[in-house]
């Protein structure tokens, strides 16, 4: 079993930047490929980005592309997602998963986060 928690998430302007966490709790941290999901209120999961196990592998939705960036610190067991320029569209609840194959779709996924809140207002 994997227990992942996220943080960094909070209140910000238009424009602004955050930057979320994702802790591991397994040493097989490494093997998994780490999924960011977004769920804003009455629209589903979606996919934002993703990153391989050893990093060579990472991909973004449409929106995130260019403004958001994936990372991980295998030694700390941790994955970050950067997000900057944050628009209003950009609310959400933010999810990590780990998975063992470099999907985009919610369904490869074993292990979920309880999430995170992000709110872009003005």
């Amino acid at each position: 079993q994997v227990q992942l928690t996220e943080s960094g998430g909070g209140l910000v302007q238009p424009g602004e930047g955050l930057r979320l966490s994702c802790a591991a709790s397994t040493r097989a941290f490494n093997t998994y490929t780490i999924g960011w999901f977004r769920q804003a209120p009455g629209k589903e999961r979606e996919f934002v980005a993703l990153i391989s196990g050893r990093g060579g592998n990472i991909q973004y939705s449409d929106s995130a592309k260019g403004r958001f960036t994936v990372s991980r610190d295998n030694s700390k067991n941790t994955a970050y997602l950067k997000m900057k320029n944050l628009e209003t569209e950009d609310t959400a609840v933010y999810y990590c998963a780990a998975g063992g194959i470099a999907k985009t779709e919610t369904h490869w996924y074993d292990y979920w986060g309880r999430g995170t809140q992000v709110t872009v207002s003005s």
